[in-house]
């Protein structure tokens, strides 16, 4: 089997799973072109702890953690099985890299999750967990961690690193932005900027972005939701392959990356 690429997927709002958008059909398609991994860890940027956590419980529950939203998303579940030896798995492989990782057998899947997958892999039958990200370190660090992970991929395990390119709440509920508002020249700029210094291998300037590129703090006030783009980085390869690009809300670039796509045919799925 080759090793299958890592992704960083844009999630967006949660309504992403009711509302028609070129990124819904994106994911609702992406499942079928990468085909069925063994299993899958998904870097959420709703995943926040101060040491690496693993979510290994045998059941996971379905977390809604969001607000304001139509019934019928608080309803959503995704039932997908989690995989407790895999957890051990990971826990040793990181805590023999040097990271104090631990698990979690308590915690669910957060919207960064099972959102996408729900979309990706409806039928919720492949084991699902979850590794947090961590405030208090650095985009080198993030990076790190993907590298660790990184044999995993040979291994049949698909590694998701869920975010978005840019993140800008405030800038969404302040500009009056409707799901298929265009996208503001300080969203594309920032967006465009990221998607040559990934396909120019440029990993420095990408784990910098934010200091680097134009308007890199209107886009990320705050770095949680480009965070996991680095474990996918690291865990991938420095070869990227955009499979996704579009907006949504103006303010939220849903770019999608595939990296290590050389060693695979697999991750072409753009639109």
């Amino acid at each position: 089997m080759p090793a299958l690429p890592s992704l960083f997927l844009s999630h967006g709002a949660p309504s992403i799973a009711l509302t028609p958008s070129a990124a819904r059909d994106f994911l609702s398609r992406l499942g079928d072109a990468q085909g069925r991994p063994q299993a899958i860890l998904v870097i959420s940027a709703h995943h926040v702890a101060g040491r690496p956590t693993v979510t290994s419980g045998l059941s996971p529950r379905t977390i809604h953690d969001f607000g304001g939203f139509p019934d019928e998303l608080y309803r959503m579940t995704y039932a997908a099985p989690g995989d407790p030896a895999l957890a051990e798995d990971v826990i040793s492989r990181l805590q023999e890299a040097g990271f104090d990782a631990i698990g979690d057998p308590a915690r669910g899947f957060d919207h960064g999750a099972w959102v996408p997958l729900r979309l990706m892999y409806p039928d919720a039958d492949i084991p699902v967990l979850q590794l947090s990200i961590s405030l208090a370190e650095t985009p080198e660090w993030h990076f790190r961690l993907g590298e660790a992970l990184a044999p995993l991929r040979e291994e049949g395990v698909m590694i998701i690193g869920s975010g978005s390119l840019t993140h800008n709440l405030r800038a969404v509920f302040s500009g009056g932005f409707q799901i298929d508002s265009p996208p503001p020249q300080w969203v594309t700029d920032f967006a465009d900027w990221v998607g040559t210094h990934l396909e120019n291998e440029d990993t420095h300037s990408v784990l910098h972005a934010v200091q680097l590129a134009p308007h890199g703090r209107d886009n990320h006030p705050t770095m949680d939701h480009i965070l996991p783009l680095f474990v996918a980085m690291g865990a991938g390869g420095s070869d990227a392959r955009r499979i996704h690009h579009s907006t949504t809300y103006g303010a939220l670039a849903m770019d999608a990356y595939a990296f290590g796509t050389r060693a695979t045919t697999r991750g072409c799925v753009n639109s």
